[in-house]
């Protein structure tokens, strides 16, 4: 009985030297593993993208025309007689702007006509000789050939006449241009003449403009949209205008057409904006800044500069995925804002993106995750 008690004692013993001195050291053996291992994991703070979706907006300089803008020139010569409108007058199509006095063109019609009465009364003539010459070669009364010289004659009569038509029908048409017409609906821009100028025809050599005409209800302003927006900015995107004598205004219009070509010096498509002015209130010519909605397929995003990582393939950016592996994505850079910058293709919103990334990390890192308050140290913490 008394060797029992004494190997109980001895087993309690060990039991307790097991419990009390090789476990906790097994313990914190393990526990100092696991957090070595953890130290080996890199800690990262992440970021989600700010959608731009609705509020993609590109500002770019542009210059307002008149949708028609056209000088007009005399089409006869003369002396101005009198103009009917000024710098600033609102014409109608077809409205009378000025007549010509023209005395030389006028004589030369006067003598058209009177050598049209001529020719007309040489046909008539020669006419009725041809036709009685041809009844006398049925009689065998005149020679052949003396009634082919008649029907000949009757030929080149015919012919002279039609000559003296067309060239009555030349001058009255010359005539007519003495009266100067608005070809299409808009205001005065620009009066060259005075009465009693003298007016040569055409607009080459010696001819002079005498007036110019804008259309202004509704204007055309070229914008130059970088490359990177060229295949967003279609027929239909919404723009709208804003100038520096409307500080609280916006006037709307939309893309119309464009070049459909990039310029190799400036990377720029040439682009159509048209904007209705019922009210004449903006003036062809002035300066405006072009508010342009490109219409993206897939929306820009815009994240903080310190996640981009400038590698030899391009720029990339860090993501961290769900089973906290690190995933590197190639980027397309739109417009720089200084803290942040646009990524326009490679990136969606609902991606967590790793903010200062270290130059040493690779795809398929094992990452860990922390927030902000995480990473302040424990010192900074308040006593409970």
């Amino acid at each position: 009985m008394r060797y029992w008690v004494i190997i109980v004692l001895v087993v309690a013993v060990c039991v307790g030297v097991l419990l009390f001195g090789i476990m906790p050291r097994l313990e914190a053996r393990d526990a100092l593993k696991k957090q070595t291992q953890g130290l080996n994991v890199p800690t990262v703070s992440v970021v989600k993208p700010k959608s731009r979706d609705g509020g993609q907006e590109l500002v770019l300089p542009g210059n307002i025309q008149a949708f028609m803008d056209t000088p007009i020139y005399a089409r006869t010569t003369g002396y101005l007689k009198r103009w009917h409108a000024d710098i600033g007058t609102h014409v109608k199509s077809g409205q009378l702007l000025a007549e010509i006095d023209t005395p030389e063109i006028d004589d030369q019609l006067q003598q058209a006509r009177a050598d049209l009465a001529t020719a007309t009364a040489n046909f008539q003539l020669s006419e009725k000789t041809a036709v009685r010459w041809k009844e006398l070669l049925t009689t065998d009364s005149v020679a052949k050939q003396e009634a082919d010289e008649k029907m000949g004659d009757l030929d080149a009569k015919k012919a002279a006449l039609q000559g003296a038509r067309f060239n009555v029908s030349r001058l009255e048409k010359l005539q007519a241009f003495k009266k100067i017409y608005a070809p299409f609906s808009g205001v005065i821009t620009v009066r060259n003449t005075d009465v009693g100028a003298l007016i040569d025809a055409g607009s080459g050599g010696t001819g002079k403009e005498l007036f110019h005409v804008a259309a202004i209800d509704r204007l055309r302003v070229y914008v130059n949209v970088p490359q990177a927006y060229s295949r967003d900015t279609l027929p239909g995107t919404p723009a709208e205008l804003t100038l520096g004598e409307f500080p609280d205004r916006r006037f709307p219009g939309k893309v119309v057409r464009s070049s459909q070509s990039i310029d190799a010096a400036t990377r720029t498509m040439l682009t159509e904006i048209a904007v209705d002015n019922p009210k004449g209130e903006l003036l062809p010519g002035a300066y405006a800044q072009v508010h342009i909605k490109p219409q993206s397929s897939s929306p820009a995003v815009v994240v903080p500069i310190n996640t981009l990582m400038f590698r030899p393939d391009g720029t990339q950016v860090a993501i961290v995925q769900n089973d906290q592996k690190v995933v590197l994505r190639k980027v397309a850079i739109g417009r720089d804002f200084g803290t942040e910058v646009e990524i326009v293709s490679g990136l969606d919103a609902n991606a967590s993106v790793i903010v200062n990334p270290s130059d040493s990390l690779v795809a398929g890192t094992q990452v860990r995750v922390v927030n902000e308050a995480e990473k302040k140290p424990a010192a900074d913490k308040k006593p409970g």
